[in-house]
């Protein structure tokens, strides 16, 4: 049993020499194994890893020596693996974080809608208490409970917030896509952002198609474009997720209904994201 991870790439290094399967491929395959293997049972926040990637490396070296000329192309591969066994580590310590969160938002999602029903149970009943009221006390109580339930910031306020959300996960696929074999991840995140736009949509739809709408349809495909890229974990994704990112920005900051008293709503737009 190999005592450490140098030990470890040299001898499967080893192995796979004996049996004639040394390709760069499989180098590249050794150490990411190993580095992720050991990254992975180090502590949040530990500072040991650059004593991996090197020890990794060290090991390699030794595995490859007699090599020759393929040697410059098998110690990239190893160097490669290395990082890429460093960033598997890292990113499922990140899933898991991000796993934990969207548990927590789903139930912080479920109290704010219980809250509503309670708010909106309340002013029924205080509605129904104001049925026997004198004719102008009834009228106020109803004009009040309709200005509660009503109120355009407040309407504003969750479609800003939805909004945000979306392009937040749009920019999370742009990331997770980054990094080879997470294309499941990039599609729960192109779900996730579909799911926030649905909610940025106003109630009323006012006739015929506007230049608004015509956007939104292609948002709408662009979304779509996206979900079967990372489906068939196609190369182009990352252009496609970031064009998407970029469609959703302008999209998501088109101006809001202006409110009665004249306000330009767009002024609380979010930040265009963009990525490069």
């Amino acid at each position: 049993m190999p005592s450490s991870i140098k030990d470890r790439i040299t001898n499967d290094l080893n192995q796979a020499k004996e049996t004639g399967q040394l390709r760069a491929e499989r180098v590249r395959e050794i150490v990411r194994s190993a580095v992720s293997q050991v990254a992975s049972e180090l502590k949040q926040g530990s500072t040991d890893i650059g004593s991996i990637v090197k020890d990794a490396i060290s090991g390699s070296i030794v595995g490859l020596r007699d090599r020759g000329s393929e040697a410059k192309e098998e110690i990239t591969a190893s160097i490669e693996g290395a990082i890429e066994g460093v960033n598997t580590a890292r990113q499922e310590s990140i899933s898991k974080a991000q796993a934990e969160i969207k548990e927590l938002l789903a139930k912080l999602d479920v109290q704010e809608d219980e809250l509503q029903q309670q708010v909106e149970t309340s002013l029924t009943e205080v509605e129904a208490a104001g049925k026997d009221a004198p004719p102008d006390i009834k009228a106020s109580i109803e004009s009040a409970i309709h200005n509660l339930k009503e109120t355009e910031e407040v309407t504003l306020l969750k479609r800003r917030y939805a909004q945000l959300q979306a392009q937040l996960a749009i920019l999370r696929a742009n990331l997770a896509a980054r990094y080879p074999g997470r294309y499941q991840e990039v599609e729960g995140y192109i779900d996730e952002a579909k799911n926030w736009y649905s909610q940025t949509r106003t109630k009323s739809e006012t006739e015929g198609v506007t230049p608004a709408d015509q956007k939104r349809e292609q948002l709408e495909e662009k979304f779509g474009e996206a979900g079967t890229a990372a489906a068939k974990g196609e190369r182009q994704l990352r252009r496609i997720l970031s064009n998407l990112l970029h469609a959703a920005a302008e999209t998501l900051r088109e101006k809001e209904p202006s409110s009665k008293t004249g306000t330009d709503s767009n002024s609380s737009r979010p930040e265009n994201i963009t990525i490069k």
